[in-house]
């Protein structure tokens, strides 16, 4: 018998984390006294052995942006353009996280969000390393579980496009589509590494999730998606040089974070002046044409 997909996300939330993350989850928790719902750990961390020297990602769900921050012009910030995104240390780790209130991290990871950079990453393995109660921790297994179901829907139309595939070909066409909607620093082949990573756990995801249609899709639903997704490409670009430009103001640093990311994952040797950590904002956007010059992001 197929298990559910909310069966599988409980299942992959509980899995253990690395001791010291699971510390820092906390630790972070403890800034938002009485407004932090749940403390969320993803990305390539999850499968390093040693924590030493990598930037680590959360995401940080709370209540309320005005209960979170008070009457400072992050609320305002993080809810015309979520997520904020901060810096953090801890116990000699580094961590980057991003704020959404429960609200926002419902309705990024479903369909009607209008960018990908929610579902994207809560559609790959996530571990939820604190919450404040069990309705906390429900509510997220609600809203991840929305994740998957919206890529493989979203990508079925547009693999079907290459010829028959299986449903990793689906997940394949599904990351390669959503790192084409955001600037990214990493190479051409990532997208597919994602899945590579762990194939049998794609394939019982793709299994599970009730919105993977089977059917073939029409010349129309095809070219409706097609649109979709081009839509998608033109805003979550925009969005991205949004985010930087708010990061510069609140990511201590963000422009080294920026220039450490990108020579990481596309092998470049960009160095930072001063004149651009003085000026944070300037110097990103002085970097973007180099950038795709060089093909460092797309």
């Amino acid at each position: 018998m197929t298990a559910s997909i909310s069966a599988l996300v409980t299942e992959e939330l509980a899995q253990p984390a690395d001791p010291r993350a699971v510390a820092m989850a906390a630790a972070l928790a403890s800034v938002y006294p009485g407004a932090a719902r749940a403390v969320l750990f993803y990305g390539s961390c999850l499968r390093e052995a040693n924590l030493d020297g990598l930037m680590l990602d959360f995401y940080l769900i709370v209540s309320d942006y005005r209960v979170a921050y008070g009457k400072s012009w992050l609320a305002r910030a993080n809810r015309l353009i979520p997520p904020n995104v901060f810096p953090f240390e801890h116990d000699g780790l580094i961590a980057k996280y991003a704020v959404l209130s429960e609200a926002d991290f419902h309705r990024l990871c479903g369909p009607e969000a209008d960018n990908v950079s929610v579902w994207a990453r809560f559609a790959q393995p996530t571990r939820l390393l604190w919450v404040a109660d069990e309705l906390a921790r429900a509510r997220a297994v609600v809203a991840v579980s929305r994740a998957a179901p919206t890529l493989l829907e979203l990508a079925a139309p547009a693999a079907q496009v290459d010829g028959p595939g299986d449903a990793l070909h689906v997940w394949r066409t599904g990351f390669a589509l959503t790192y084409g909607a955001e600037l990214r620093a990493e190479r051409n082949t990532r997208s597919g590494s994602i899945v590579d990573s762990d194939p049998d756990r794609y394939a019982r995801f793709a299994a599970a999730c009730p919105q993977r249609r089977t059917a073939l899709f029409t010349a129309k639903d095809i070219a409706a998606n097609a649109r979709r997704w081009r839509a998608l490409q033109r805003r979550g670009k925009w969005l991205t040089v949004a985010r930087l430009a708010k990061a510069s103001f609140t990511f201590a640093g963000g422009i080294d974070y920026l220039a450490w990311k990108i020579n990481r994952h596309a092998g470049t040797k960009i160095a930072i002046k001063p004149w651009q950590r003085r000026w944070p904002l300037l110097g990103a956007v002085t970097l973007l044409p180099r950038l795709f010059g060089t093909g460092a992001i797309r």
